[in-house]
């Protein structure tokens, strides 16, 4: 596994790209606790590891894990608002991921004010 695209918004939160499930173990081993899915299964077709995957090699690596997939043009004024819950309760740091990274960066910055 080689280091994913890592964007550091805050010195508790990351965005990145796409992970596959080998990713959950470097995040680990790398400290984050926490890791927010911010994208919809079979958005990327048939080769996207979906939610499932993600969170069971989450699990088996030690973090927490969330699943709140988003549009990537809109964000509702409930995702949002589950975000910085998310934010709020989950372990840091935390490391928030998409197709590119741009899409939980635009959600971290709605839900934090930032």
């Amino acid at each position: 596994m080689i280091a994913p695209q890592i964007q550091q918004l805050s010195p508790e939160v990351c965005v990145a790209p796409q992970l596959d499930p080998t990713a959950m173990a470097w995040a680990a081993q790398n400290g984050f606790k926490s890791v927010i899915n911010n994208r919809p299964d079979h958005e990327g077709g048939p080769d996207q590891p979906t939610h499932a995957q993600m969170e069971a090699a989450a699990l088996a690596a030690g973090l927490r894990y969330a699943f709140l997939p988003v549009n990537p043009a809109v964000q509702t004024p409930q995702e949002i608002a589950r975000m910085a819950e998310l934010l709020a309760e989950l372990p840091k740091p935390i490391l928030a991921f998409c197709r590119s990274g741009a899409r939980s960066g635009k959600l971290y910055r709605a839900a934090t004010g930032g």
